[in-house]
């Protein structure tokens, strides 16, 4: 072996070493991952999200998966002729659309399914009407009504843990039902948010279209490597993040507040997100962590 061939090797035994304490600290953690945006319909980066998850399962973590399927749902609205509507950013879900989207939803989970059960993990893709995983009342958009979307109102998060403790990974499609069982969609942030609380996560992490939290919109290299609860609401409070940006950093400062450890927003367009964030000092997104937990990174 040449000195070449050499140092190749040296640094991935520090990459490795380099993850170590992160296992030791989240062995036997529930990490729930929310997959979405682009990194579900590049079928590259699909399977190295679904490799990630795995891997994070194989080295000792808890992960749950749970998905969207909003531009697949829009594509096959397309498909049957119809016209998707939306208003302040929901989509507005009539009887027709929520059918279409709840068969979409359930064929993407499945495709997950089988590609987690390929990397030789057992995987069990699950909605919120199983087990009444995800209990629902109908969400308003400004006083509008959207239709059959749910804003999760309970959690019974027994199917989740039955299916940790017997050593599957779960993933959940964000389907609910209300009190009368009538179907709805919810928002896959909202969801993960959500059973985050419920199963006491240690970790929540967002793979989104976009690098984290920027000071400056306008600045891709100004990328805030991590915030506490205190400094994420005086960031809200400047005015400066709006968009999807700002329910996104709510939820994840209520899920803080209700118990899980540390959020990630991350950016699921880069190969291997979840690894580079979880296992590395640096990290490339963004960490929201409670006002009394260690910050982990040196800015």
């Amino acid at each position: 072996m040449n000195d070449n061939e050499m140092n190749k090797v040296l640094e991935k035994a520090a990459v490795l070493i380099e993850a170590l304490p992160y296992i030791q600290r989240f062995n036997r953690k529930i990490i729930v991952v929310k997959y979405g945006g682009s990194a579900m319909v590049d079928e590259t980066l699909k399977k190295q999200v679904i490799q990630d998850v795995t891997l994070l399962k194989l080295v000792g973590f808890k992960p749950i998966i749970v998905h969207g399927g909003g531009k697949e749902i829009s594509r096959w609205v397309g498909k049957v002729g119809m016209e998707p509507v939306f208003i302040n950013g929901l989509r507005k879900t009539d009887e027709e659309t929520m059918e279409v989207a709840e068969m979409v939803l359930n064929k993407v989970n499945k495709s997950l399914v089988q590609m987690v059960e390929e990397l030789g993990v057992n995987a069990i893709g699950i909605s919120g009407k199983d087990g009444g995983l995800l209990k629902v009342e109908k969400k308003l958009s400004d006083g509008q009504d959207i239709g059959f979307v749910g804003e999760v109102k309970e959690v019974n998060p027994k199917i989740l843990f039955d299916l940790l403790e017997r050593d599957f990974l779960p993933i959940v499609c964000p389907i609910g039902m209300d009190d009368n069982y009538q179907t709805y969609n919810i928002n896959a942030d909202d969801a993960a948010c959500a059973i985050a609380k419920a199963v006491d996560a240690e970790k929540l992490a967002f793979l989104t279209d976009i690098k984290g939290v920027l000071k400056d919109m306008d600045d891709p290299d100004s990328l805030i490597s991590e915030l506490t609860v205190t400094e994420a609401k005086e960031l809200i409070g400047t005015g400066f993040i709006g968009g999807g940006m700002l329910p996104k950093l709510n939820n994840c400062i209520d899920a803080i507040e209700q118990g899980v450890s540390r959020v990630h927003i991350l950016d699921g367009r880069v190969a291997h997100c979840l690894l580079l964030e979880i296992f590395t000092n640096k990290g490339i997104g963004t960490a929201i962590l409670d006002d009394k937990e260690t910050k982990f990174y040196n800015e």
